[in-house]
């Protein structure tokens, strides 16, 4: 059977980890499934809560419930023998929006926009066109409700009409 070569080298991988558990007592922020070992078990459940296809995010590896590639490569390392970094302080907030492709044609981007009022005014929050259908902002503040709306762009820099708001409310630290 022949696999794409990304594909390949992932099942290399993880069948590295399999074979590499390490132990881990005393409990180790990577032991995601605190079975006392980090191995190929945690790096899955670190990709999973990552992508977020499981919920809630139970690491506290970079920041309590912060599940990211940074979480996932730090459990990968520990998986490997290495220590499990974890961060003292916790990450900053972020808001991740996600959406659905316009079917218009010759769409070449998005822009994302966000105000704090329902409705508006709203203010650009990317700094180059975005091509894919997410986008993170990194920028928000602890305790604050903010509505994102977006536009679609086309080959011709022309600009779509809002989208429907979307409400983000970031919790305090």
């Amino acid at each position: 059977m022949r696999c794409p070569q990304f594909a390949c080298r992932l099942m290399i991988l993880l069948g590295l980890l399999a074979a590499s558990g390490s132990p881990a007592w005393p409990q180790s922020a990577c032991d995601l499934s605190r079975d006392g070992l980090v191995n190929v078990v945690d790096v899955q459940l670190a990709v999973n809560m990552a992508l977020g296809l499981l919920t809630p995010c139970t690491a506290n590896i970079n920041g309590l419930g912060v599940c990211n590639i940074v979480t996932v490569q730090r459990v990968i390392n520990a998986s490997l023998g290495q220590t499990c970094v974890t961060d003292a302080s916790p990450s900053p907030r972020t808001v991740t929006l996600t959406w659905t492709a316009s079917i218009s044609p010759n769409v070449s981007g998005y822009n994302i926009y966000r105000g704090t009022a329902s409705g508006g005014p709203y203010a650009k929050v990317n700094s180059a066109l975005i091509t894919g259908t997410s986008y993170m902002d990194t920028t928000v503040v602890p305790g604050t409700t903010y509505f994102y709306v977006a536009t679609a762009i086309d080959s011709g820099s022309n600009e779509s009409a809002y989208s429907n708001e979307a409400r983000a409310i970031v919790p305090s630290l």
